[in-house]
């Protein structure tokens, strides 16, 4: 009885502070913005990837295209890796240093490496030896860029914190090659309870945390669920932490936007590139490198130029995003001359406009071709911040769709006011004939109040194709003041007698749909146009007898993009109930062709998204829906087939060369929220 009694009361202590724990997914949005408030104002930060693998320096036994994935791509055994260990030992590192260059840089906040996919620490952890403690160094490196980071103020610490781990022996997922590393007796959940305590003493020991960006998470190894775990633990740990969305398995490839759903993460982290267009609502940063590699390369001299990347900000805060740039340390613990040189540079630009890029907003305008806008409102003031990459030669930058008048125009460099005329929805600035900064001068615009910006319509509806009919609506951006929609759906261009949009347009046959914004009877904006095309259903096909699943062949090869497997011999073969590698996920160099029949419920137009790593394909009724081919990380591509209710015959192919692998299919529909393609709708 007393056991007993003992037992109830240990698991009562063990499940209470779960039970406990407050569920941040359902967070208001007032309380977000409020804790997001920070970051939005930072707009640029510094990324870190430093570790054992600078030691190596990017080089290993002649090849010289490695960086922080080395143990990886030279396919170096644990045993070997280790002894990095023995080698790191940074005695030129000043934290102090590395803080300066950032603040000097402009950057708001320096996100660095405590642990990435090696599993190496850059901390004194209690929870494991193979940490900085072990090095000759033996010096806790975050806790002295902490330090500084208090002292020299104006600098939040942030961590990249990988979930995957190649060193510790309950992450069982392992590479392909690594025939002497058995996973025999690993433990999944002792592995998740050693990330817990880590980030636990991350967030205990060393001061105020801005953000936890988590990286890894696309191994079969992390759930959905582990995911919205992981969210509300650090956010339980530290209510006003900022988690990125790679803690969860929503992000669609490199592109880094969450796809929509009940998925944990803050904002976005696109990976080396910039989205085309702004992201209204959402937030979201650009992470990228200075030259082709995260970790430190002493071949990699291909360094972006400062006015690359001076553009780059201004391209990413027009459109309502972060930059995160990147430093790859050497191992002696010094950044490389060239970012150096490249910080500086920046620094200097930014002390003279960084009004125009901190707590800044996107653009109101479309695409601009001498530059970006950004723009900023305090009071009853909003300033439009113009950023000119390409200086009028005419002396003369026009603006234009602008419907109420400025009171004030200079140059934010030196307070240089400048001459400027308005003639209907134009601005016309006077310039001067040579540009006061060749990378971006800035040009400042003030208005009373909020600008009104005169711009194209949009065209909204499901899908570009439709069966029985489609309903499109025609809608204004904000602050269009008093324009009104014309549009016209026999091809031509809207003009004055058009049709006025007042209610929602049902197409039931092929039409093209063109719109213009207008005031008082002039056209204030471009056309924009749509095509709407009625197409024929596919037709069901009857199945006999039907079984749960699909077929699942397994091939082996090493390809950079999809082979014909119909001409290779499949290793094995098996049913696997839902699109997946099924058993092969974990391993590399190897392909699977998946293929059966979907049931369709009802006629329509249906909408499929793609996601691998690396290549795939889907063909449904033997037509190509969607092409995602090529060696990539995990990437979405989407493709739409008008589908009769019943059975089709779908195939997807799919193959993996080396890193993360998996292969997800999502289903769509006006009548169906996007989700996986379910179990129940799969069949063979």
């Amino acid at each position: 009885m007393k056991k007993a009694f003992f037992l109830l009361l240990i698991s009562a202590i063990i499940i209470l502070p779960v039970l406990g724990q407050k569920n941040y997914l359902n967070e208001s949005k007032a309380d977000k913005d409020k804790r997001m408030e920070w970051w939005r104002d930072a707009r640029f930060g510094m990324f870190i990837h430093w570790g054992l693998y600078s030691v190596p320096a990017g080089e290993w036994k002649g090849t010289t295209n490695h960086a922080e994935w080395i143990r990886t791509t030279a396919q170096i055994p644990l045993k070997e890796y280790d002894q990095f260990v023995s080698r790191f030992n940074p005695v030129k590192f000043n934290a102090e240093a590395w803080v300066q260059m950032a603040k000097d840089a402009g950057m708001k906040y320096i996100t660095i490496t405590s642990k990435h996919h090696d599993g190496f620490c850059l901390w004194d952890s209690k929870e494991t030896d193979f940490d900085v403690m072990s090095t000759p160094f033996k010096r806790d490196i975050l806790k002295e860029l902490a330090d500084a980071c208090r002292k020299i103020g104006g600098i939040k610490l942030c961590f990249y914190h990988s979930i995957m781990d190649w060193h510790h022996p309950d992450y069982s997922q392992r590479r392909e090659w690594e025939k002497d590393r058995p996973t025999t007796g690993t433990n999944r959940d002792r592995y998740i309870n050693y990330m817990k305590k880590q980030l636990k003493e991350l967030v205990t020991n060393y001061g105020d945390i801005g953000v936890f960006w988590f990286d890894g998470e696309w191994e079969n190894f992390w759930t959905h669920e582990d995911g919205k775990a992981l969210y509300n633990y650090v956010r339980n740990l530290k209510p006003d932490i900022i988690v990125n969305n790679r803690v969860d398995k929503g992000r669609g490839g490199m592109a880094g936007m969450t796809s929509d759903g009940d998925y944990g993460g803050d904002f976005g982290t696109p990976e080396q590139e910039i989205p085309e267009t702004g992201l209204p609502g959402v937030d979201w940063e650009s992470c990228m490198t200075m030259n082709d590699h995260w970790g430190y390369n002493k071949a990699d001299k291909n360094f972006k130029s400062t006015e690359d990347l001076i553009r780059k900000l201004a391209d990413i805060a027009s459109k309502g995003g972060n930059f995160l740039l990147n430093i790859g340390p050497k191992a002696d613990g010094t950044f490389p001359q060239e970012s150096i040189d490249r910080l500086k540079e920046i620094g200097k630009w930014m002390k003279a406009n960084g009004e125009s890029i901190y707590g800044t907003s996107a653009s109101p305008f479309e695409h601009i071709n001498w530059g970006r806008i950004t723009q900023k409102q305090t009071n009853n003031t909003t300033k439009l911040y113009l950023h000119v990459f390409d200086w009028p030669k005419d002396g003369k930058l026009q603006l234009h769709g602008l419907g109420n008048d400025p009171k004030h125009i200079y140059i934010l460099a030196d307070n240089k006011d400048l001459e400027y005329a308005k003639k209907d929805n134009t601005i016309d600035i006077k310039t001067p004939i040579t540009a006061p900064d060749k990378i971006n001068t800035v040009i400042v615009v003030e208005f009373n109040g909020q600008p009104i910006v005169y711009r194209p319509p949009l065209i909204n509806a499901y899908s570009d194709s439709f069966i029985d009919q489609v309903n499109v609506s025609l809608s204004l951006p904000e602050n269009g003041g008093d324009a009104v929609i014309r549009y016209t759906s026999d091809g031509t261009d809207p003009v004055i007698s058009s049709a006025l949009y007042k209610n929602e347009i049902i197409l039931s046959h092929s039409a093209i749909i063109k719109a213009r914004s207008f005031v008082k009877g002039k056209a204030v904006s471009g056309i924009v146009e749509r095509k709407f095309e009625k197409a024929e259903p596919w037709i069901a096909v009857d199945l006999f007898k039907a079984e749960p699943g699909l077929n699942a062949n397994y091939y082996e090869g090493e390809w950079d993009k999809l082979p014909d497997f119909r001409a290779i011999t499949s290793k094995e073969s098996g049913i696997i109930s839902s699109i997946s590698p099924g058993k092969y996920a974990g391993q590399e160099k190897y392909g699977v062709v998946i293929q059966g029949y979907l049931d369709i419920p009802a006629t329509a137009m249906y909408s499929f998204y793609l996601n691998s790593d690396d290549g795939s394909a889907l063909y449904i009724d033997g037509n190509k829906v969607i092409d995602n081919d090529g060696l990539h990380g995990m990437v979405e591509k989407s493709g739409t087939a008008p589908l009769a209710a019943g059975f089709h015959s779908i195939r997807v192919e799919f193959f993996e060369n080396t890193g993360g692998d998996d292969v997800q299919l999502f289903i769509e529909s006006e009548k169906i929220k996007r989700q996986q393609v379910p179990a129940k709708m799969l069949v063979h």
